[in-house]
């Protein structure tokens, strides 16, 4: 499945389940809670933070999935193809990053 695949799914699920998508500003919200369950896991699970037993059956793939979820939320309800906007960005790091990166001796 590609970005646009992705996107027109989620707006089918919006459609047929949501009833409508929340304003711009509670995904936002909505964004940064999921973003930050994403950081507990990372945090306990590879971090020094120990885990806490309520913690240790936290899926790190659903976690960023729901990250996914309402970035194409927000993708759609402000008419951005995030196809065309990640192919552009990728095209750019690579231009512009390779080389950097090659001589980043904090990589080597």
């Amino acid at each position: 499945m590609n970005i646009q695949d992705a996107q027109k799914e989620v707006d089918n699920w919006i459609k047929d389940h949501g009833v409508r998508y929340f304003n711009e500003l509670t995904n936002m919200a909505q964004l940064t809670e999921e973003v930050g369950e994403v950081a507990r896991i990372i945090a306990r699970r590879y971090g020094e933070q120990s885990e806490k037993e309520s913690d240790k059956d936290k899926d790190l793939g659903e976690e960023l999935a729901d990250v996914l979820f309402v970035v194409l939320c927000l993708a759609n309800q402000t008419g951005v193809d995030l196809q065309k906007a990640f192919d552009k960005r990728m095209d750019k790091k690579a231009k512009r990053d390779h080389d950097r990166h090659h001589n980043n001796e904090k990589l080597k």
